[in-house]
């Protein structure tokens, strides 16, 4: 069967040279794989969990079709066998997962995939681009979302995202973050996210006047017309929105903002609002963008720039100052037997693992332990959960909303030293006496037997 979006081959290639090698020696074993970031990048103390869903639907549809198994035939570097092999394969493992939403911290496993080894090395790929992109963006988002200080902050990065599959992605993560709305009409119509716009300086200057596009903008949306104030001068723009909004009353309508895009974003924000004031139009809403970030929203947080919400696009879609993660898919166990790597900076912990957080009294996050699988701690909750068994999802997909309503809850709850912009606090988390031990055992019979 042929499948127009059909992403088995999207992979890297030592994946499935490696995956012949297994075939040729007949190895089949179950492996378990788990998937992790090694460091905070700076100015980081915590990440939140993202793009679960996407790797679940690819794991459950996956197979090689026809198209796919005809490519790999003619690179010339693969057995029949193993091709014939290939044409029958499907995931057939189970995975265990922190939730979408659910905040995690370094070292922790995000995922962790056990799987006959040939079915859980392939999919290594595609499962790390699809979690680092959504946890590095949620975890941007977030920042951002906390340094806006109860203002409502847009997605605007579509336009320079990196691609259009991240596009869409950089939507639905900045949302389960707690953004409000985003300008990508088609992440709106695919993820049920709320869709908002302005105009762009180019309607503007298209008019021999500022004041004759204000005017022809408010004619086609006399309800929901927001106005770019900043093409010339921002505080004659100010002045022109206030004489279209008087015009508006006078029909019975109501100007519901103006946007600020350049400039002294804090100055100019404070004189617009004097304008606006001035003019009996306090509850004209005003909009600030421009190449903001969580740096930018903390300094006019600082000095109560009088913003009512926030436009924040390209900085925020490729998370800037951080824009990759130091993730890793390693393997923990074979056929049983744990193992792990000792390379210098790299090393790995062995075991199939559970994440176990502690709370206060108050229901504050108090402290993570890493500890195995089937280890059980009083007072403490079992963040990674079994969503896919024998190849299915264990159960149905929550909410784009249900998981943005997780995440408010638990960001809440941590420590405002941890979510700081700047040097933040690091999160206590360590691991549990017993995965000490089998590292130690494991380490040292490694370094024996090599």
């Amino acid at each position: 069967m042929q499948h127009a979006n059909n992403l088995a081959l999207l992979t890297d290639l030592y994946q499935l040279t490696m995956a012949q090698s297994y075939f040729a020696s007949r190895k089949f074993e179950a492996a378990t794989f788990s998937l992790f970031i090694r460091n905070y990048p700076p100015n980081r103390g915590y990440f939140v969990s993202a793009g679960l869903e996407d790797v679940l639907r690819f794991l459950a549809d996956f197979s090689f079709d026809a198209a796919s198994l005809d490519y790999l035939h003619s690179c010339g570097l693969f057995a029949d066998e193993f091709l014939d092999f290939l044409k029958g394969l499907r995931f057939t493992g189970e995975v265990w997962a922190i939730p979408e939403g659910r905040l995690l911290f370094k070292d922790e496993p995000i995922l962790e995939i056990t799987a006959p080894i040939v079915e859980a090395q392939i999919v290594e790929t595609f499962i790390i681009n699809q979690i680092n992109l959504q946890t590095l963006i949620a975890s941007k988002a977030a920042r951002c979302v906390h340094a806006a200080q109860d203002r409502a902050v847009v997605d605007f990065s579509l336009r320079r995202a990196h691609g259009i599959d991240a596009g869409l992605k950089v939507a639905r993560s900045s949302y389960l973050a707690g953004f409000a709305a985003t300008s990508n009409v088609l992440a709106g119509k695919r993820y049920g996210i709320p869709i908002v716009g302005t105009m762009a300086h180019s309607f503007v200057s298209s008019f021999e006047r500022e004041i004759d596009a204000f005017r022809s903008f408010v004619s086609s949306f006399p309800d929901n017309s927001i106005l770019l104030i900043d093409t010339y001068d921002t505080l004659a723009g100010a002045r022109s929105a206030v004489e279209v909004a008087r015009e508006m009353a006078a029909r019975g309508g109501r100007l519901r903002g103006v946007r600020i895009d350049s400039g002294d974003l804090a100055r100019l924000a404070r004189e617009v609002r004097a304008i606006l004031d001035g003019a009996g139009l306090p509850d004209v809403k005003i909009i600030g963008s421009g190449g903001l970030d969580e740096y930018d929203l903390a300094v006019l947080s600082e000095v109560k720039a009088p913003y009512d919400s926030y436009g924040v696009g390209t900085k925020m879609g490729v998370s800037e100052d951080a824009p990759w993660f130091d993730m890793a898919y390693k393997l923990v166990e074979y056929n049983g037997r744990p193992v792990l790597k000792l390379s210098t900076g790299k090393a790995t912990v062995p075991g199939r693992k559970q994440v176990f957080r502690f709370v206060d009294a108050s229901g504050r996050l108090e402290r993570d332990l890493i500890g195995l699988r089937g280890e059980a701690l009083s007072g403490a909750e079992a963040l990674l959960q079994k969503v896919m068994e024998g190849g299915r999802p264990t159960g149905g997909y929550p909410s784009l909303n249900e998981i943005r309503r997780r995440f408010t809850e638990e960001f809440r709850r941590l420590d405002e030293r941890i979510k700081a912009i700047h040097n933040p606090r690091l999160y206590p988390a360590g691991w549990t006496p017993e995965l000490a031990e089998l590292r130690d055992a494991v380490e040292q019979q490694v370094t024996q037997t090599q």
